[in-house]
């Protein structure tokens, strides 16, 4: 939509320069417009270990894209402002710009910002971002666009698999539906998957005597996921709906209509699943798409649990 947005931008500039407003346009009259790609963007900070030219560790370095509508054949040399009121991450403590200037070559419709993101610094809930503006005429700001940025600092754990072993508290939104007694969570232990990696398997997840396997997807740091195998038997039916529909086997995948989260930082994941019944392999009808939480908890908080607060598992 942005690119429609700004071709549609050009063509009217060139159309205003063709009937009449030469005098105006007579310095940018191909429309040349500079800004930042993205007006928002979220940067992942990872921990890579680095140490810059002052001494100072740097966990990771990204990049601020800047791009221009028409190539010069000479370099454009623009200023980078921060603009205090926009932003609550602090230069310095939790970032540091490279520059205060970045540069378009002559050629080029793009340069690249640097900015170096302290990892130690970020808590994992801190919500941080700063806000950029590029110093230049005033004449290449794009109408209705701007010239400035917001760049969202995100604490980017390494997945550990261990991590996400142990005892968990498992709510369900499920069981909260159908669960007969009324109890929507329960105290459930996960295991490491002896073969599968980045995977787990859940012990009596839904139901006792029924396990189920959860993958952690972590190849894009700005999009950690999970998601789980099809048709994986989550518990019977007469124990839940108290009848049979098809052959007595609820079933379990990860819903397409929603994306499952896992926080590395700090060891819970959001899980939509997909519940549904078969019968013998023909689809008898879908139960619902329902809101999982599981989150991590350590053997004594587990034990306080069960004998202070009675949660099953």
């Amino acid at each position: 939509m942005k690119k429609v947005l700004i071709y549609m931008m050009i063509s009217f500039a060139v159309l205003l320069c063709m009937t009449g407003c030469h005098e105006r346009y007579v310095t940018y009259s191909d429309a040349e417009y500079v800004m930042f790609a993205d007006t928002m963007a979220i940067y992942p900070v990872q921990a890579k270990g680095a140490v810059d030219k002052d001494g100072n560790v740097i966990d990771t370095t990204f990049t601020i894209p800047v791009v221009s509508t028409v190539t010069r054949d000479y370099d454009r040399t623009f200023g980078v402002e921060v603009i205090d009121k926009g932003s609550n991450a602090i230069e310095r403590k939790h970032y540091r710009l490279e520059s205060n200037t970045v540069t378009i070559k002559a050629g080029q419709r793009r340069a690249d910002l640097l900015v170096h993101g302290y990892y130690s610094n970020i808590e994992a809930t801190d919500s941080l971002g700063f806000e950029l503006q590029l110093v230049m005429d005033d004449r290449l700001e794009m109408p209705f666009y701007g010239k400035n940025t917001k760049a969202v600092l995100m604490k980017s754990c390494p997945l550990d698999i261990n991590d996400f072993t142990g005892y968990c508290i498992f709510t369900s939104m499920f069981l909260y539906q159908y669960s007969a007694t009324g109890s929507y969570q329960r105290l459930i232990k996960t295991e490491k998957h002896p073969t599968k990696e980045n995977t787990i398997i859940c012990h009596d997840w839904l139901a006792d005597g029924y396990d189920v396997t959860i993958t952690f997807e972590n190849e894009d740091p700005t999009r950690p996921y999970v998601t789980m195998e099809e048709d994986q038997i989550a518990s019977d039916e007469g124990m839940i709906f108290g009848q049979t529909h098809g052959d007595d086997h609820i079933l379990v995948s990860h819903s397409t209509l929603a994306e499952s989260i896992y926080y590395p930082c700090g060891k819970y994941l959001y899980l939509w699943a997909h519940f549904y019944v078969e019968n013998i392999g023909t689809a008898v009808g879908t139960v619902g798409h329902f809101y999982n939480i599981m989150e991590w908890i350590s053997d004594e908080e587990a034990e306080r649990l069960q004998k202070v607060e009675g949660m099953s598992n």
